[in-house]
């Protein structure tokens, strides 16, 4: 196994957790919170994806597949396009408003692909390149891939719970 499947496996795990949490989830669970601070199911979904596109796209040098696919219209949502949840309030969170588990699903999977289609015109040199020197020491490619596959699988763990908390209600 090389870096690059290295890579693949681990953006493929992340896959299979996004749509574990949300597969048969009803609207109304999309939406709910535990308590009236805490992130919903589709906003935890909606911004990991929006990190993996905004991210991964940033280092390939593309466009995200949020704007050249139309994912932002599709979405709709009340802040600019360009927003990532990054840094959002407890109001934002809860703007983020979706109309079926498939909308999130599918813009998942459609970064899932562009990453992919990425990572296989890679090879393990290319992930010394810097990516981004506004950090000390600068970030690598590597280590930026590796932050996004760490971050996307803090969500969708937190996605699962928040959906297992909610099942048992």
């Amino acid at each position: 196994m090389n870096s690059v499947d290295l890579l693949t496996d681990a953006f493929t795990r992340v896959q299979e957790a996004v749509h574990s949490a949300v597969e048969g989830v009803s609207r109304t669970d999309l939406h709910a919170r535990l308590d009236d601070g805490a992130n919903t199911i589709a906003w935890l979904v909606w911004h990991l994806t929006r990190i993996q596109d905004d991210h991964v796209s940033d280092a390939a040098g593309i466009e995200q597949v949020w704007f050249t696919h139309d994912w932002a219209s599709r979405f709709d949502l009340p802040f600019a396009k360009e927003a990532t949840g990054y840094g959002h309030s407890s109001a934002d969170i809860a703007a983020v408003r979706v109309g079926s588990v498939e909308l999130l699903s599918g813009y998942y999977d459609d970064v899932h692909e562009q990453t992919l289609r990425f990572l296989r015109g890679l090879d393990g040199r290319a992930l010394n390149r810097v990516v981004d020197e506004s950090w000390s020491p600068p970030v690598t490619l590597g280590v930026r891939l590796i932050s996004v596959i760490s971050d996307d699988l803090q969500h969708a763990g937190q996605a699962a719970f928040v959906r297992g908390v909610l099942e048992r209600r």
